[in-house]
């Protein structure tokens, strides 16, 4: 006999709602509340002993991205809250309402509306995989479990933190000789096809043969003039294939990142920023329970390197077979060996926690030192090509006026 297929859950629409009545005493109360509709709004407050004189629906203005730092912030304001003894809807509540990013505000109600409609933290955070990855549920469920929710958010706020400010230092390192590279091509291109082309009519009066350096510059200008729109279509179409293709290409991820651990002085910044996320990944996870194969599925993730992820999916198979963490990441062939020394000591001592905390301290301090010494190095460098590049167009440019001053003499 043929069965019903089971029919799918259907996703009723909530809307916010700004609402003013009386409670059983008499007295004027307010609030805020998501619903599909009004009457609904009115029926759960009419439960609540209040009789309803005013509902608005609001609008919610379009927020910008929600980003790291938002949900870092977000993280950390919960924590606070309910060490202080807050309850966790009233927490979401004043969070949201205080948030200055509406999309913010948005995702938490959203959550808050899960959570009163009797799902639990961690599946309120799982449906929005965007904002909330594996990492993140695995702690908030392994806090809710053992009844340390305050405890495990505080940590990953911590968490969160730490990585956060690697993140910077890494996008600081890289942002100053990016943006004077292109703010030096701009430069160029300016005078290449404004200034060159005067001096070149001024020239063509002469009647004289030019310098070769001269002639040179000349002949970059007019092939800059001719062929801009193919120059600046090219720089930016590439770039924007390269992304294109990075993100949709896996072997192309691999082979970058190989890359860019390959490089001088950069790539030596980027290893112990990836080790450093690795061992704080890894401590945090294991200080809040989360057994070491589970903790290993989201740690490779969070590392921010595919060659760190490949190796980690390698390990992570090697120790779910019985062999110890240690002579895992030995035959991964991608950890220095005062790392799978730390984490030795650790395995044998039980304070594998603790020990990969140390590790990720001192490689987050190798980081620090690291960029503030790239920053200093690249600053007279940049400041010699700068000085070399736009001073030798100007020397090429002013060539034939110093000959003729020359002669003249």
């Amino acid at each position: 006999m043929a069965t019903a297929a089971k029919a799918a859950p259907v996703k009723v629409k909530e809307f916010t709602y700004a609402w003013e009545g009386k409670d059983r005493n008499g007295k004027i109360v307010k609030g805020e509340m998501r619903a599909s509709g009004e009457a609904v709004l009115k029926t759960h407050l009419r439960r609540q002993g209040v009789n309803v004189l005013r509902v608005k629906q609001q609008r919610m203005r379009g927020g910008k991205r929600i980003t790291d730092e938002d949900l870092t912030m977000f993280t950390r304001q919960l924590a606070t809250m309910l060490k202080s003894g807050v309850p966790l809807l009233l927490a979401f509540d004043i969070v949201a309402k205080g948030h200055s990013n509406p999309s913010v505000t948005k995702l938490l109600l959203d959550i808050k509306s899960d959570i009163e409609s009797g799902s639990s933290l961690t599946q309120a955070f799982r449906k929005h995989p965007k904002h909330f990855d594996t990492l993140y549920c695995n702690l908030i469920q392994a806090g809710e479990q053992a009844g340390i929710l305050d405890t495990l958010l505080a940590r990953l706020a911590l968490y969160k933190e730490k990585m956060l400010s690697v993140k910077k230092k890494i996008k600081s390192a890289m942002f100053y000789p990016t943006a004077v590279i292109v703010a030096a091509f701009v430069i160029t291109a300016v005078i290449m096809i404004f200034v060159i082309p005067a001096f070149k009519s001024l020239f063509s009066s002469f009647g004289a043969d030019l310098p070769g350096p001269t002639l040179l510059v000349m002949a970059i200008s007019d092939f800059f003039v001719s062929y801009w729109w193919a120059i600046f279509g090219g720089i930016f179409g590439g770039f924007w294939a390269f992304m294109k293709a990075w993100r949709r290409s896996e072997a192309m991820q691999i082979a970058i990142d190989r890359f860019v651990l390959k490089l001088p002085v950069l790539g030596e910044i980027m290893r112990n920023s990836v080790i450093a996320r690795w061992s704080r990944t890894l401590a945090t996870m294991f200080a809040a329970g989360v057994p070491l194969v589970e903790s290993l599925e989201s740690v490779g993730g969070a590392a921010g390197n595919y060659v760190y992820r490949l190796a980690t999916r390698r390990i992570q198979q090697e120790v779910s077979t019985g062999t110890s963490l240690t002579i895992s990441m030995q035959n991964a062939n991608v950890f220095p060996n005062m790392v799978m020394q730390m984490v030795s000591i650790g395995e044998e001592s039980g304070s594998l926690d603790a020990m990969l905390g140390k590790v990720a301290d001192y490689y987050e301090e190798e980081v620090d030192n690291a960029v503030e010494a790239l920053s200093s190095l690249m600053e007279p460098i940049i400041m010699v090509v700068l000085g070399t590049l736009i001073g030798g167009l100007v020397v090429a440019m002013y060539l034939p006026i110093f000959k003729m001053g020359e002669a003249v003499g």
